[in-house]
């Protein structure tokens, strides 16, 4: 026979179950693709695609408040791989930063012993990855390197600190949501605490505030009526205070200076440059209360939960009103203001006391996925999925109707191209905010309507107590057929049916009605398990016994009709041989049963003594009995056979036949073995039974041990029986030498005893109210140790063995842990478990690896063929890798293959799906705006045209506005008018006016600052400063003189420290180019940057934008990855390529200089070949360190003269290589 092997290697894994209430918030989905979140003291990370549970973190004390994913936001190499680092915090102060893939801790933080309110790792710095920004309860932010666990500043601030957000868009900004207010606070840096002590803001409703509003519609104006203002200087009166039941603070990543307020029944948008509410999201009065919001990158969307555990989707609906003709009568319309339309709504859950929905997490990358965490321990997926809509005119919705992008992964597509809109929420839908009427008429924009589909389920256990028993054990003779199966018992009456090796639920059966109080397996596929229900007056209760067969779930009642109105069941124990089951009762005699035929073999007289334990024992007569039944069965065999030539072939054909039989062989109905049974009465007398066929005989009876109290277990294995009593002494007996020793453990109560499984394994383990311990019962000595309360936090409810080497621990958490049989809490390693499915995780191989891995789907075709399959390329690599890296390949789903392996999927498209799959952040933005500028680049060099005709499709499908001073600048321009619009519908105080006034003076809309400055009423302090502005303004003209004169008015302003009044004045007169000059000589740069963009024609923009560059790469400042993105803007493609290869960003550097030379992007002289040569080379030595030879070739043979030396070393045959 061949050898048969079979993996029962069992992993130490954690089964959880429902949260506890301070896990609320713990929940993160990082830019890896996991979903990290807490479940009491553990930490759980979830693949989001497969929604199956790959670590289960185990370290905290107490319950976790907070976990936080590292960004991905930098360039990864062979140095700064793809790492998995989680930061999680809990109850106690406690900080773990976390490496996910081995399970282990790479340093803990502590400050205080309060519970974390918030903590995020810093984005934007290109120096260090490792800083992690946290709130010490009450009113501390202490910034910390995560890597080494030291303290790098700590400030306090005069109110308790609720929660904080940093500006997306400005590393130097950052708001904390405090108990009265906001502080804002503009001095943020890494080195050095916060000089000041931020910028106070109190939040109050404008019913105290008097208001000069336009009288608009009735309607109209109660809308306004709820809407809160920003009051900045004084502390607002009690009555018009209402910021303690603001939930949530948030800036819109999606475009700069807004922020959003969460309330239980409204959404605020404000406008940070003006500190006014420029649009409400509101719920009727029968909605559902909000709970949670997340703003949107891609698009100006929001998902919001409320509180039934709907998710909602709202998209910020665009207004063709505003257009962009300068100095025009603003439209006459309602008032304006932000609205976010309704555009998908998933399923609600059915909210009880116990089941509510804890939090929402959005996926960073993609945005078209949000994942619900329930209480129950329920993780939901839910995907947005777009469909195309019919072209029929509707006019039902007031909503506009969304369109699908014209571009797909950065690039426009035609009408036949492969692609794949549900990729990301900004394929899904194009931006709303340009497609002005007359385009929306082109044929190319499809109208989409959005859904959500759950798309991944994970339950965790219902909530203790739990009864568990693990399946019978592995044996030779059940090898094939094994499954390691756990059964749980659960207080509502169903059983769970776990597979060990995955973790997985694999039968949830509902059987009983009251609580399962014990399973005893009668064979591998089925059992018995029983329930009692809750004791009437009487103390009588319902007793059910059922017999579960496993394949079918069919669920049969063991006694029959019996099991109303009597006492409880203490205990059911199944004989060795699982022929006879006894059955114990509180106050009732004992009952034997045959568990083959479902009948009661003796029901014990009424005299007969109360059970306290029981126990089956491990010796039978089967052997002799096998015997007989041969020489039966042999003798048949003779009879029926005629010759007897055929008899020894027919008595082999039989007794192998019978060996198969072996295992089903007591069910044979005609012959039942003999097994014996012991059990103490309430003295600690031991009785010893034998019970055959259907006859009980009591034979033996042993005084009681003097030493021991009330027995309350017994175990027996092989020669070794042991009995536990109530006060915690364990009494060993060695039946074949006969001598008993007794261990006091001084424990108390001894609730349950268990040997292990396997031949000759002689440990077992003991279950006490406080804990557990191991104890080997051959040399009467204790392994291993738990105790609640000093090493673990809880209590244990019920034990079991897994494997001869694991135990299985139910405990009070809500948790069931496989641990090896030191009872240590240990964490698994991600990549040495096995999992149902294949989960996309490119984070989980070796560092060389997931470098290699993505070198090899970057630039395909290899060979001159697209393929997925790593073995057809020349990548000398252990074999292990390389299986470990095509199931990673074999993961990717079907669509995304699909655009793969297509010819026509361009570089730059496939650089930005890699980014995507790999969740590489600073890849993301880099090739978004790279593929957009190449792009329009390439279109515009046919026919150059002059700087006002601006091409059709750049109207169609500028750059997102989230890139803010990155984007196109006529379409900045535009964003920037609409703007002021809008602030100038809101503005309540003669501040604001005055804000809005200047916005458009440095907008070029004299006309309507004009206006405003003319409103200004006369008992204001400024009422002549404003009037002579307004003269000022109306008469500037071109003249020499009032040139002059008024710009060396602006420069002494600006010397005196008047900057902005003197930047305005030199606006008017058109010297914009000299205001920004002066704003960077005053280290206000992004001020001149959006003033460039806003005023200045493209050269003259692009000097100053350059000036900012220069700026940004000083050592100082050090943010080049930001620095390279603006120069991409400008269309500077040979500086990028340079920069990138100075930063030794190599395989950045490579891929962009062949995406130019596709698009023609570079003027061919000898300086750029030199470049192009070099940056090959030095790619090709990076893959070279990664072992991938193919790729190294091919880039060293591209590299002309730079690459010789290395492409003579690279084909060299492997053996001169090595004795070189």
């Amino acid at each position: 026979m061949q050898p048969f092997t079979v993996n029962i290697k069992l992993s130490a894994r954690t089964l959880t179950g429902a949260l506890s209430a301070p896990n609320r918030g713990a929940v993160d989905w990082g830019w890896q693709g996991l979903i990290a979140y807490g479940c009491h003291s553990l930490v759980l990370v979830v693949d989001a695609n497969t929604a199956q549970t790959l670590q289960v973190l185990e370290r905290h004390k107490a319950n976790v408040v907070k976990v936080k994913w590292a960004k991905e936001n930098y360039h990864h190499n062979i140095g700064s791989p793809y790492s998995l680092r989680l930061a999680s915090a809990d109850v106690t102060g406690k900080i773990i930063v976390w490496d996910v893939a081995t399970g282990t801790a790479r340093c803990e933080i502590q400050e205080h012993a309060k519970p974390i309110q918030d903590m995020q790792w810093l984005w934007n710095q290109d120096a260090s990855r490792d800083l992690l920004l946290a709130v010490h309860p009450p009113n501390y932010i202490v910034l910390w390197n995560a890597d080494t666990g030291t303290k790098l500043w700590k400030k306090s601030y005069a109110e308790n600190i609720l929660s904080f957000s940093f500006d997306p868009f400005d590393p130097s900004h950052l708001a904390l949501l405090t108990s009265e207010g906001i502080v804002f606070i503009s001095d943020f840096s890494p080195s050095k605490a916060p000089a000041s002590s931020g910028k106070k803001v109190y939040i109050s409703s404008p019913h105290s505030s008097p208001s000069h509003r336009l009288a608009a519609t009735a309607g109209a104006k109660k809308a306004l009526d709820k809407v809160k203002i920003l009051i900045s200087n004084e502390k607002p009166s009690a009555e018009s205070v209402t910021l303690n039941d603001c939930l949530q603070l948030s800036y819109l990543p999606s475009k700069r200076n807004y922020m959003l307020l969460l309330y239980p029944r409204e959404i605020l948008i404000l406008d940070l440059e003006v500190n006014q509410t420029v649009g409400v999201i509101a719920i009727e009065r029968t909605g559902v209360p909000f709970l949670q919001v997340i703003p949107c990158f891609q698009r100006d969307g929001l998902f919001c939960l409320h509180e039934n555990g709907c998710i909602t989707l709202r998209v910020r609906r665009s207004n063709y009103s505003a257009t962009g003709i300068p100095n025009e009568e603003p439209d006459p319309d309602p008032v304006q203001e932000l609205v976010y339309d309704l555009r998908s709504q998933c399923d609600a859950i059915r909210v009880t006391k116990t089941v509510r929905p804890f939090s929402m997490v959005c996926c960073p990358v993609n945005e078209n996925s949000a994942a619900l965490i329930v209480s129950d321990g329920r993780v939901m997926i839910w995907e947005l999925k777009s469909s195309v809509a019919s072209r029929n005119p509707r006019n039902s919705s007031s909503a506009s109707p969304l369109y699908s992008p014209v571009s797909f992964c950065g690039i426009p597509v035609g009408a036949f191209q492969n692609k794949l809109p549900d990729l990301s929420l900004d394929n899904m839908i194009g931006q709303g905010t340009v497609a002005g009427e007359e385009q929306l008429k082109s044929s190319f924009l499809q109208e989409v309507h959005l859904k959500f589909l759950l798309t991944g389920l994970l339950s965790g256990l219902p909530l203790p107590p739990f009864a568990i028993r693990m399946c019978p054990p592995l044996t030779t003779k059940n090898i094939k057929q094994y499954e390691p199966l756990l059964a749980v018992g659960t207080s509502n009456g169903s059983v769970l049916v776990f597979h060990l090796t995955s973790g997985l639920l694999q039968k949830e059966l509902s059987i009983h009605s009251c609580e399962v109080k014990g399973i005893e397996w009668i064979s591998l596929s089925g059992f018995i398990s029983f329930a009692t229900s809750t004791p009437n007056n009487l103390g009588l209760v319902r007793n059910e016994l059922q017999l579960v067969d496993l394949p079918t779930g069919r669920s049969v009642p063991f006694r029959g009709e019996r099991g109303n109105d009597e006492p409880a069941i203490e205990m059911i124990k199944v004989s060795h041989l699982k022929q006879y089951l006894a059955v114990v009762f509180k106050d009732k005699p004992l009952e034997i049963w045959d568990v083959r035929t479902c009948t009661l073999l003796r029901e014990m007289s009424k005299n007969f003594p109360a059970v306290t334990a029981l126990e089956w024992s491990p010796s039978h007569n089967l052997k002799s009995l096998r015997k007989k039944q041969l020489a039966a069965r042999e003798a048949m065999a003779r009879q029926t056979v005629a010759s007897d030539t055929e008899v020894s072939s027919v008595e082999s054909s039989v007794i192998s036949l019978l060996q198969e039989a072996e295992s089903k062989s007591e069910l044979s109905q005609n012959i039942s073995a003999r097994e014996h049974f012991v059990f103490t009465d309430a003295d600690g007398q031991v009785y010893h039974l034998t019970v055959e066929g259907n006859s009980v005989k009591d034979s033996a009876r042993i005084p009681p041990d003097g030493s021991m109290g009330s027995i309350t277990c017994i175990a027996w294995k092989g020669d070794t029986l042991v009995l536990g009593d109530v006060d915690g002494n364990l009494n060993f007996w060695d039946l074949k030498a006969r001598v008993s020793r007794g261990i006091p453990t001084h424990r108390s109560w001894v609730k349950k005893i268990r040997f292990a499984p396997g031949k000759g394994n002689q440990k077992l383990i003991a279950m006490y109210n406080d804990g557990a311990e191991v104890w080997d019962s051959k040399e009467v000595q204790m392994v291993s140790s738990l105790r609640s309360g000093r090493n673990v936090n809880y209590r244990i409810l019920d034990v079991d063995w897994c494997t001869s080497d694991k135990v299985i621990l139910a405990s009070d958490d809500g948790c069931i842990r496989v641990l090896e049989m030191s009872m240590k809490p240990s964490c698994i390693r991600m990549d040495e478990q096995d999992l149902l499915e294949p989960a996309w995780c490119p984070y989980l191989l070796v560092p060389r690896a997931s470098l290699a891995l993505k070198a090899f789907l970057l630039h395909q075709p290899w060979n001159e063929k697209y393929s997925l399959d790593v073995m057809t390329i020349d990548y000398p690599e252990d074999e292990n890798i390389k299986n470990l890296i095509q199931e990673q390949l074999n993961s990717l789903s079907n669509d995304i293959k699909k655009l793969l392996l297509d010819p026509e999927f361009t570089l730059l498209q496939r650089c930005l799906l890699i980014a995507r799959l790999y969740g590489d952040e600073s890849e993301l933005h880099f090739w978004t705006i790279a593929a957009h500028y190449l792009h329009s680049l390439s279109q515009e060099k046919p026919a150059k045209p002059a700087d006002a005709v601006i091409l059709q499709e750049q109207l169609v499908n500028p750059l997102d506005i989230c890139y803010d001073i990155l984007c196109e600048n006529h379409y900045f321009q535009k964003f920037q008018l609409e703007r002021v619009n809008l602030q100038e519908v809101k503005r309540s105080t003669y501040d604001h006016t005055r804000k809005c006034a200047d916005q458009l003076l440095l907008l070029g809309q004299t006309d309507r600052a004009v206006q405003l400055l003319l409103e200004t009423s006369s008992e204001n302090a400024h009422y002549y400063c404003d009037s002579l502005k307004a003269c000022l303004v109306t008469t500037v003209t071109s003249s020499g003189p009032s040139q002059s004169t008024i710009k060396l008015v602006a420069t002494n302003m600006i010397a005196n420290g008047k900057l902005s009044e003197g930047v305005q004045l030199l606006c008017l007169i058109d010297k914009a180019a000299d205001a920004c000059r002066y704003l960077q000589t005053y280290g206000e740069w992004n001020r001149a940057a959006w003033l460039a963009k806003v005023r200045l024609n493209s050269e003259e923009c692009a000097d100053v934008l350059k000036r900012w560059v220069d700026h940004l790469c000083s050592p100082q400042i050090n943010q080049k990855s930001k620095a390279i993105l603006v120069l991409l803007s400008l269309g500077c493609f040979t500086k990028v390529a340079e920069m990138l290869h100075s930063m030794r960003y190599f395989d950045r550097a490579a891929l962009f200089v062949e995406a130019c030379l596709k698009y023609g992007a570079f003027e061919v002289n000898d300086d750029t070949n030199k470049l192009i040569h070099a940056v090959y080379a030095d790619y090709a030595r990076g893959l070279k360190l990664l072992g991938f030879r193919q790729g190294a070739i091919f880039f060293a043979s591209k590299a002309g003269e730079a690459g010789k030396d290395l492409l003579v070393e690279l084909k060299q045959p492997k053996g001169e290589a090595t004795e070189e």
